[in-house]
């Protein structure tokens, strides 16, 4: 690693000399633009948008736009005379109990290694906040800006943290706060069974980042004139939550078999809620809906054979008067009387 800034943390009577390194490395992959066609890089050029000339960075200020078309031009000299805190001290202002400071607050991170003759004194301070079980708050200008930052134990390592000022951090302000929402007791018993059943120790080496791998297997594979092929993963739809305690139990049970557990009653499972109330209601006249219409269904199966029987016996009913008829008609005719 290389430092990035050499300065002196004091804090008293005490001054001890460090060597500033950053802690954290950003693992995207990072790219650059160019022309499609033939590769080439893609340049900026830095031009006025008043006379079109272009113009170089030593003939570059700072502006800050006051509305109505007006700007107000800073140079490096109004900057030199700002009241910013000596460029190479890490001033400690007091000793707080670190978990009164709010993790929002954490931006970056950097290692403090003691130079030349000071790691007795640092090692001093270092062990002292481990005992006291505190962290240092204080002031350091890094990059022409003043920085609110603590400083901590990691590894038996200094570790500075800037933070954020208060007035950078938003309020939240979203209507469903404004909202009397009321969580039954059985819900969240379910819920903190759920929590219970995915607890564990946090292992950072155990999470990775797939997009980055994956990404990087494409880019291995150009290098290498190969042809990635990889089958999509097909994700399933989410369902609608209708039964909160439905899901609820079915994360635990799902939670638990993961872990080769068997699936729990939690507290409160067997309890209805007006949600599952109403729906098993709705699931019931369903089900007794769907058992009349297989009954409706054989009626009309028993009724149709009576029809056809009937329309069988109509032709034989029909043959016996043609028989009938055919008789009549085969009958010897009567001679007619003789008159006198």
């Amino acid at each position: 690693m290389r430092a990035i800034w050499k300065g002196a943390v004091s804090f008293g009577l005490v001054s001890i000399a460090v060597k500033l390194y950053s802690a954290t490395e950003e693992k995207d992959i990072r790219f650059h633009q160019v022309h499609r066609e033939d590769g080439g890089r893609i340049r900026y050029k830095r031009t006025c948008s008043i006379c079109g000339e272009e113009v170089t960075y030593d003939d570059i200020a700072k502006g800050y736009d006051i509305g109505g078309g007006e700007m107000v031009i800073l140079t490096d000299e109004d900057f030199a005379e700002l009241p910013l805190s000596t460029s190479h001290a890490i001033d400690v202002l007091e000793f707080v109990p670190a978990e009164q400071v709010d993790p929002i607050l954490y931006n970056k991170a950097y290692f403090l290694e003691p130079d030349g003759s000071a790691t007795k004194p640092y090692v001093l301070l270092r062990d002292a906040l481990t005992d006291s079980e505190r962290v240092a708050i204080v002031k350091v200008a890094l990059r022409q800006r003043e920085q609110l930052a603590t400083l901590r134990v990691r590894e038996g390592v200094l570790l500075l943290n800037t933070m954020l000022w208060p007035d950078e951090v938003r309020t939240p302000d979203f209507g469903f706060l404004d909202e009397d929402l009321k969580v039954r007791p059985p819900e969240l018993a379910m819920a903190s069974s759920l929590i219970d059943s995915m607890a564990g120790d946090f292992e950072p080496d155990a999470f990775t980042d797939d997009y980055r791998a994956a990404l990087q297997e494409v880019i291995d594979a150009k290098v290498e004139g190969r042809e990635v092929v990889q089958p999509e993963e097909v994700e399933e739809a989410p369902a609608a939550a209708v039964d909160l305690m439905a899901a609820l139990k079915a994360s635990v049970d799902r939670a638990r078999a993961a872990r080769g557990e068997q699936p729990a009653r939690g507290a409160g499972a067997g309890e209805p809620t007006p949600i599952s109330s109403a729906r098993s209601a709705q699931k019931a006249a369903a089900q007794k809906k769907a058992a009349k219409a297989p009954a409706k269904k054989a009626a009309e199966k028993k009724a149709a054979p009576k029809k056809a029987a009937a329309k069988k016996a109509a032709p034989k009913k029909t043959g016996e008067a043609a028989k009938k008829t055919a008789t009549k008609k085969a009958a010897p005719k009567k001679a007619p009387r003789k008159t006198a």
